[in-house]
């Protein structure tokens, strides 16, 4: 029978779900560890975050866990041509992006600004002895790809050192990893808009990854009219709104992820 635990961590809710009810507990107190972990090591809105205190224009060695998490940023903009770019903190931070989103809504519109976007290749980073050097005017913000990485990082300890089945799903990132329900995991894709017929539903038959990326998701108020939080680096500004929402499936969770924000980002020119 199928279990699930939900909770709401880095900025919004996530959930497990095991195909067994027996490995549930196991699995959920492992998913909350690892994403506790993850926030502490890269969130944007913690000053105790090891992200948050790295300084800027000299190299310096981080954590396992925080070098994973950049390997992974930076896999995520060669592979999406800097489409999706982890040098896009600043940009967030002028169009008042800059704390939890609940905190960013009471405090109303404020007047955004623009920051340039230095790009992802200005970021040296070696994998090997865990170095990075962030140049100076430089703030990395690793939310695009963290929390699909972490979605895999998950499932995959869970079905390879625990034996479960699980659907990790971290705020619309989903990793399935191990045996399957007979029906495959049922998932919903919400954006907050359900047609007359209700929202679509994706069967998960595979094991691999889901991603949903939405402009009318993660959202607050500027002077200028409505933000979201996909931007574009050519512009420093969030990505036209060509498309509502986009859901990719690929083996990982963390490339379809780099898939549906490079195609929001696209736009127009995005494959079909």
């Amino acid at each position: 029978m199928v279990a699930s635990a939900s909770w709401d961590a880095i900025g919004g809710w996530c959930e497990v779900l095991t195909v067994h009810e027996e490995d549930l507990p196991e699995v959920a107190r492992l998913a909350r560890e690892r994403v506790d972990a993850v926030d502490q090591a890269c969130s944007r809105f913690r000053p105790d975050s090891e992200l948050s205190t790295l300084a800027t224009g000299v190299p310096q060695q981080v954590s396992p866990l925080l070098a994973q998490l950049i390997g992974a940023a930076l896999r995520t903009a060669e592979f999406t041509s800097g489409l999706v770019d982890p040098t896009v903190g600043a940009a967030l931070r002028a169009q008042g992006y800059d704390a939890d989103l609940a905190d960013v809504h009471r405090r109303g519109a404020a007047r955004p600004g623009r920051a340039a976007v230095p790009g992802w290749r200005t970021v040296s980073f070696d994998a090997e002895t865990r170095t990075v050097t962030i140049p100076d005017g430089t703030e990395l913000d690793l939310g695009a790809s963290a929390k699909a990485w972490a979605a895999d990082w998950i499932a995959d300890t869970c079905a390879e050192e625990l034996g479960a089945g699980c659907l990790i799903n971290l705020g619309g990132d989903i990793a399935a990893r191990g045996v399957m329900p007979v029906d495959g995991w049922q998932v919903e894709i919400d954006d907050g808009h359900a047609g007359p017929q209700g929202r679509p539903v994706i069967s998960v038959v595979w094991p691999g990854g889901l991603a949903t990326s939405s402009t009318i998701t993660r959202t607050w108020h500027t002077t200028d009219g409505e933000a979201h939080h996909i931007i574009d680096p050519a512009t420093g500004r969030p990505a036209a709104r060509t498309w509502r929402t986009v859901t990719v499936a690929a083996r990982r969770c963390e490339r379809a992820n780099a898939g549906s924000l490079a195609a929001i980002i696209l736009g127009d020119s995005a494959p079909r």
